[in-house]
């Protein structure tokens, strides 16, 4: 499977050069909002004009990641990631030199293409690269730019925009792009699937209706200016799609993504249950500027420092995952870390403007770490009882998943707003006040309290094969 044989030494660096690819796509999607007045005034439109090229990038992944497991089977995985990264690379100056709406819609649509192979082959690459006693590690490493990015990107990109141009939040993937290249040449190992498993197009095309209905149907409930109803049919018609897709899928003989992955525990309960955690806890990313900046009538600088703690929370606690994991086992960590998660979650919507400091950084700062805790452990549990030969299938639908959940996360909170807004009998019906926020991110809580359910049915030794549990204390 391995085409090249590479030095141990070298395979160690493999989740620290797919972190960093992680970290420039996270990031350039999240910075890009906070830029989007400025964008919006350098091609002389309104605001609301440039979220096609958003729509259009979320797309494309929802698209083409259901392929990534399948084409880097056929093409060898090196080859694929150094081609998304290159892909990726040269949209990204497509995006920073474009002058006109179009023009950004049509490269962010190339970026989204770089985007959708990038990730999830980076994610492929370090699962069927690495033995499992040190998986734990290597997946706490790659996940972190997706736990962090979220948080700083607002600031980032709010520095940016004012100190310089929009241009360079693409722009400075320039070099970062050129260096990772050269570093995949030399160290990334090609590999690939032996058997030419022939494409599932019905399936493909079936599961990429599904995602975009489910994404874009999302994304129209969070804007307060739409239908909701013609939200909801798209949603729901999504929702109907996936199923034919899950029905079709189950009686291919090489389906595009692999449903029976669902019958191993410890995989399903990360895809399942976990798709309610990352939406509960995904919402709290989009709320909390929105919660400093309206309801707290904070600049966006102030409130991206804010934010600062929450990154913090998530470095902080890369510290002591494997530590931990290691001690109580994943069933208890993860059971223990979505009730912290849920709670802190409700509490962020608590604070008032008049709140000491200090007791807003420790809630922030919390949340943070319960984020990162609950993030790592179901990245890394999802690998720990898959076959080394199903490690593709497996990463492909979890991929989906991911992504998919990512989306829904930001719609969840932007609906819980909206939700809580409507139900005031004002004539101000656009103007959110502390109370809206209070409810929303109660239901984002709650919402992630509700999925510890599902963690009471792992077993005890869960995850052991990757660690977890193993150092147990003496009796």
């Amino acid at each position: 499977m391995n085409e090249l044989a590479l030095p141990t030494s070298h395979l160690r660096w493999l989740p620290y050069i797919v972190a960093a690819t992680f970290f420039m796509e996270y990031l350039d999607t999240t910075v890009i909002a906070t830029a989007l007045p400025q964008m919006a005034h350098s091609f002389r439109v309104g605001p609301n004009d440039l979220s096609l090229g958003m729509t259009a990038y979320m797309l494309t992944l929802a698209i083409f990641i259901p392929a990534s497991g399948w084409v880097a089977d056929r093409c060898g995985s090196r080859t694929v990631f150094l081609s998304a990264v290159l892909v990726f690379t040269g949209a990204s100056v497509l995006c920073g030199l474009s002058q006109s709406v179009p023009e950004f819609t049509a490269a962010r649509l190339v970026q989204g293409i770089g985007g959708a192979m990038m990730v999830p082959v980076g994610r492929l690459i370090v699962v069927r690269s690495t033995e499992k006693g040190r998986l734990m590690k290597a997946i706490s490493t790659i996940t972190w730019p997706a736990i962090v990015a979220p948080v700083i990107g607002p600031p980032v990109g709010g520095f940016i925009t004012t100190y310089a141009s929009w241009r360079w939040i693409f722009l400075l993937n320039v070099p970062f792009g050129i260096a990772v290249l050269a570093v995949i040449a030399l160290i990334v190992p090609n590999l690939r699937d032996s058997g030419r498993r022939p494409l599932d197009l019905v399936g493909l095309i079936l599961f990429a209706l599904s995602l975009t209905g489910v994404q874009y149907g999302a994304e129209l409930a969070s804007q307060v200016d739409r239908e909701p109803w013609i939200a909801a049919a798209i949603f729901a018609t999504g929702l109907a799609v996936g199923g034919i897709a899950f029905w079709h899928v189950q009686r291919h003989p090489h389906p595009i993504l692999d449903v029976s992955m669902l019958k191993i525990p410890t995989f399903s309960v990360t895809v399942v249950t976990g798709s309610l955690t990352r939406i509960g806890i995904g919402a709290v990313p989009y709320l909390m500027p929105l919660l400093f900046q309206i309801g707290f009538g904070m600049s966006a600088f102030d409130s991206g420092l804010l934010l600062l703690a929450s990154a913090l929370g998530n470095l902080g606690m890369k510290a002591f995952t494997t530590r931990l994991l290691r001690r109580f086992g994943f069933r208890r960590v993860s059971i223990v870390d979505v009730i912290v998660a849920g709670i802190f979650t409700v509490l962020c919507g608590m604070l008032m403007p008049d709140s000491p400091l200090a007791w807003v950084l420790v809630v922030v700062f919390v949340y943070g770490a319960a984020r990162s805790m609950q993030f790592s452990t179901l990245a890394t549990l999802a690998y720990a009882d898959v076959p080394q030969s199903r490690m593709t299938s497996a990463n492909t639908l979890w991929s989906s998943a991911w992504q998919m959940t990512n989306g829904l996360g930001i719609a969840f909170g932007a609906v819980a707003l909206r939700a809580a807004m409507s139900l005031r009998v004002t004539n101000a019906r656009h103007v959110f006040t502390l109370m809206d926020f209070r409810l929303a991110f109660a239901a984002a809580g709650v919402l992630t309290m509700l999925s510890v359910a599902g963690y009471f049915s792992l077993a005890k030794d869960a995850g052991e094969s990757v660690g977890g549990g193993s150092r147990r204390p003496a009796c």
